[in-house]
C-alpha cells in the first residue's frame, strides 16, 4: 500500500465487495430481436450496445458491471451488442423497436415494448433494478 492509498483511502475500501457477474448474452444477429421480443412476453429484456472504440462507452460497461446487483433468479435477460462488429444488428433495432440509435445505449423491453432507454451517463444499472424490482 502506497502513501497515497494511506492517505487518501476510504475505510471500507479495504473490504472486499462481492461481485456480481453481469450475465451477458451475445446480441450477433437481426434475427434474435424477434425471440427477444417473444422472451419480453415473460420477463424484462435489457440490450446494451457496446462501442469498442470509444472511451466513454467502456466507462459506461464498466459502471454498469461494477453497479450491477439483481440475483440470478431476477425476471430479466441481458444481451450486449459489439457495435463495431454488428452495426446492422443495432440498426435493426432502432427500426424494430422505434428507438434512435446511440452509443452506448441501454434499452430496456417489456411486453415487446421499450419501457425503458438512456444512453451515455444515463445508463444505470440502478434503473434496471428499479424496473425489474
Amino acid at each position: 500500500m502506497g502513501l497515497f492509498d494511506k492517505i487518501f483511502k476510504n475505510e471500507n475500501e479495504g473490504e472486499k465487495k462481492e461481485n456480481t457477474v453481469v450475465p451477458w448474452n451475445e446480441l450477433t444477429s437481426i434475427e434474435q430481436l424477434d425471440s427477444i421480443k417473444i422472451e419480453s412476453e415473460e420477463q424484462y429484456v435489457a440490450i446494451l450496445k457496446h462501442s469498442t472504440r470509444c472511451g466513454v462507452s467502456r466507462m459506461v460497461l464498466r459502471m454498469f458491471e461494477s453497479d450491477y446487483n439483481l440475483p440470478e433468479d431476477a425476471p430479466v435477460k441481458l444481451y450486449f451488442l459489439d457495435l463495431i462488429a454488428h452495426r446492422d444488428v443495432s440498426n435493426a433495432i432502432a427500426e424494430k423497436f422505434g428507438v434512435r440509435h446511440e452509443s452506448p445505449q441501454l434499452i430496456i423491453i417489456k411486453d415487446a415494448e421499450v419501457v425503458h432507454h438512456a444512453s451515455h451517463q444515463q445508463i444505470e444499472a440502478g434503473k434496471l433494478k428499479e424496473l425489474v424490482g
